[in-house]
């Protein structure tokens, strides 16, 4: 007879199970439907990945109930089958697996996502239905997950507390900088859960291994209950008109030992995760003794958000501009752009000091992402237009698909030319749903290679109703492009149909191997438009390894991985540096145009290689006398 799950989960490291929903998702069902009313639709296919999990060597099986409650069931129409569903969930668990797993009920977030107000007695009977349906179907434990609202985390443990004296795991999904949605701090978090009765503690969903690893390291003082971690599979990419994650299994294989480091007992994984992934937690924990935890330097340096391939820029220029356009200059030079993140609170002083020594070293343009991966940050048009008053540096701003109807995209490109910002790049734009706003919608009125013909028609002056507009704008359009994929042929074929849409210029996805540089200058040398090569500075190792498991459309190479292991620091962001000085004496005699991207607001670095990019070409002496 197994031990009891508290007892367990303290004696010993417990693989979980992975993703249901985005694993049916792969399995070819399609979203939009009720995975939980499969129990009774579909019990064979449940009861199938339930047995794939168990058979990878997960020992802790989450049932089928994540959403079986009255709210998102009423949603399809089956509020009536709370019980039945959730009875249902944990009988084809229990069928799937063998004795020595344990079974424990999944309850999810009502809030998350809701976009109507929930009154609290509305949550507790809601709750209350579903907590009652998995105890008396007999389930080892329960397990709330993807809670992004403390209180109401709390509210749900309340509740099981009053239902019986069961095993509980509680897991929230934090911000970035350690903080719940309501803004408690994760160890302010956890000291509450414990104390309200939580056995187990930890994050789940939201992001990939590295940001849970980050967030862990923000928690201060002891936890006196075992942790549990169930990180996505990296960060999803939107692929021929599929949601794909990029984290392989050996990479889930190899932070499960640092989560173990970190006093996590219990690892699984959420969205995007496979069997597969499962296998090696499960391979990796065997026999594994949990080091200690070393001080982790400059936690800073991991901050990394995923930025999608974007650039452009903006002249502070009166109409007809009096300065070439950055496809002109490219033309007759190299030419620098140097993307640089709007914050995310309303301190702008740190991005004002870089927009300073990135003009002082000459950089030829300033590029802002628009909401990138989906955080929300300051307005690119706003700081584009303090840009030009306050330093006079050429603005870039990105337009993304997923934030604006036509109504507010037109408005917005109409605002932007009356401040004088007339280059832009259009870009897809990551969901909303993967955002620190997933209750959000993602738009997506426009396709990218829509909005840069629609762009384009302004300058015909001609609105997107097809009303003329009295005048013409001047924009120059740019168009994202990964090269990091298998086959190039066919990503410069997509490339092709973004020109035949009107777009001026080309900016890439960060490239860290030489070979490939050569491969994308010969693939792409007869596009008839300039070509900006993407080269971002590694900051540390750890930053390595995330970008290159966690992070659609980057891959670096076996090499630059070992130079960057285990660097953190000074060290880690000079050996970046050096890197990617050698990847700019690879593109210069290829590329006209350099696309910098700095990390985590580290601009010393983007304006270092720009000073080199400066001596590469003979420039810098004209500079000087300049």
């Amino acid at each position: 007879m197994k031990p009891d799950l508290r007892e367990a989960v303290t004696r010993s490291l417990i693989t979980g199970d992975g993703a249901m929903g985005t694993y049916l998702y792969q399995l070819g069902f399609p979203v939009g439907v009720s995975f939980e009313e499969f129990n009774t639709l579909r019990p064979e296919v449940i009861r199938n990945v339930h047995r794939a999990y168990y058979e990878a060597g997960a020992r802790l099986i989450e049932t089928n109930t994540f959403s079986a409650n009255y709210e998102k069931l009423s949603k399809y129409g089956l509020e009536g089958e709370v019980v039945k569903l959730n009875r249902a969930g944990v009988q084809l668990a229990r069928e799937a697996v063998g004795e020595d797993a344990y079974v424990v009920g999944s309850i999810g977030s009502i809030r998350s996502g809701q976009r109507k107000t929930i009154r609290t007695s509305e949550l507790r009977k809601a709750f209350r239905t579903q907590i009652a349906a998995l105890l008396e179907s007999g389930v080892d434990g329960l397990i709330m997950e993807t809670f992004f609202d403390l209180e109401e985390l709390l509210l749900v443990l309340s509740l099981v507390r009053e239902a019986g004296d069961i095993p509980t795991i509680c897991q929230l999904s934090a911000e970035d900088v350690g903080r719940t949605k309501d803004g408690v701090t994760l160890s302010e978090a956890f000291a509450r859960l414990e104390a309200a009765g939580a056995d187990v503690v930890g994050l789940n969903c939201r992001s990939g291994p590295v940001g849970i690893l980050r967030a862990l390291d923000t928690v201060q003082g002891d936890i006196g209950i075992p942790l549990s971690v169930f990180p996505n599979a990296g960060i999803p990419d939107y692929v021929d008109g599929q949601y794909t994650y990029t984290a392989p299994p050996e990479y889930f294989g190899d932070m499960a030992r640092k989560f173990a480091d970190r006093g996590a007992r219990l690892i699984g994984g959420c969205c995007g995760t496979t069997p597969e992934h499962c296998a090696a937690i499960s391979g990796a924990l065997q026999g594994y003794e949990p080091q200690p935890v070393e001080a982790e330097a400059e936690l800073q340096s991991e901050r990394l958000e995923v930025r999608s391939p974007e650039g452009g820029a903006g002249g502070a220029q009166e109409p007809p501009p009096k300065e070439p356009s950055l496809v002109d200059l490219v033309r007759q030079r190299h030419t620098v752009i140097v993307e640089l993140d709007p914050p995310r609170d309303l301190d702008i002083r740190k991005f004002m000091a870089g927009a300073e020594a990135l003009k002082a070293v000459r950089a030829d343009a300033l590029t802002m992402a628009d909401n990138s991966l989906a955080v929300t940050r300051m307005s690119n048009i706003a700081l584009a237009s303090l840009l030009q008053e306050r330093t006079g540096i050429r603005p870039l701003v990105h337009i993304a698909c997923r934030d604006r109807n036509l109504i507010g995209t037109q408005s917005h490109m109409m605002g932007l030319d009356a401040l004088g910002i007339d280059h832009v790049l259009a870009v897809t734009g990551d969901p909303a749903r993967f955002g620190d706003l997933p209750g959000s919608s993602s738009v997506y009125d426009l396709t990218s290679f829509e909005m840069i013909r629609m762009i384009k028609q302004l300058n015909e002056g001609i609105a997107f109703s097809g009303k003329p507009l009295k005048q013409r704008a001047d924009f120059v359009v740019g168009a994202a492009f990964n090269p990091n994929v298998k086959y190039l042929e066919k990503a410069v074929q997509r490339l092709e149909k973004k020109i035949s849409s009107g777009a001026d210029y080309i900016m890439t996805q960060p490239v860290y191997d030489p070979r490939l540089i050569e491969e994308i200058a010969k693939a792409t040398a007869h596009l008839p438009i300039p070509v900006f090569l993407g080269i971002m500075p590694l900051a540390s190792g750890r930053n390595a390894e995330y970008l290159h498991n966690e992070v659609p459309g980057i891959q670096l190479s076996d090499e630059v991985r070992q130079r960057m292991h285990g660097l953190e620091g000074e060290q880690g962001r000079a050996e970046g540096v050096r890197i990617a000085k050698e990847l700019l004496d690879s593109a210069l005699p290829h590329f006209n145009g350099i696309y910098l991207m700095t990390p985590f607001m580290f601009y010393e670095m983007s304006a270092e290689l720009t000073e080199y990019v400066w001596v590469k070409t003979g420039r810098q002496q004209e500079i000087l006398r300049g």
